[in-house]
């Protein structure tokens, strides 16, 4: 059974940074990205990053690339979400999740990230 555990969110004024964690675990090879997910109220889900857990490549939403950057740590099941340069737009309820880009099938319970001045 996959688990995802998310921690880091936060309020920040717009323009600074914030790192989110998430440990994962039960991630076998039918997963073979581990992601990030953004909700905003009204809203559909966006999937804002992912990593192939195999070669480690990346993707990103346009609406983040340049700004995001997604890493792994496999030895500690960590794989974390460096935000940079946050405007109010990227606020919302971040996701961790497990799957295919595009395709996530578990998400972990979300940690909040508001941007405001």
């Amino acid at each position: 059974q996959v688990h995802l555990m998310e921690s880091g969110g936060g309020s920040v004024e717009p323009g600074n940074s914030l790192t989110l964690s998430c440990v994962y675990s039960g991630v076998t090879d039918a997963y073979n990205t581990l992601g990030w997910v953004r909700q905003v109220p009204g809203k559909e889900r966006e999937d804002v990053a992912g990593i192939y857990t195999g070669s480690e490549y990346q993707y990103y939403a346009d609406s983040v690339k340049d700004r995001f950057t997604i890493s792994l740590d496999k030895a500690y099941r960590t794989v974390y979400l460096q935000m940079n340069s946050l405007t109010p737009m990227d606020s919302g309820m971040y996701f961790c999740a497990a799957g295919a880009w595009g395709k996530f099938t578990s998400w972990g319970q979300g940690t909040q990230v508001t941007v405001s001045p």
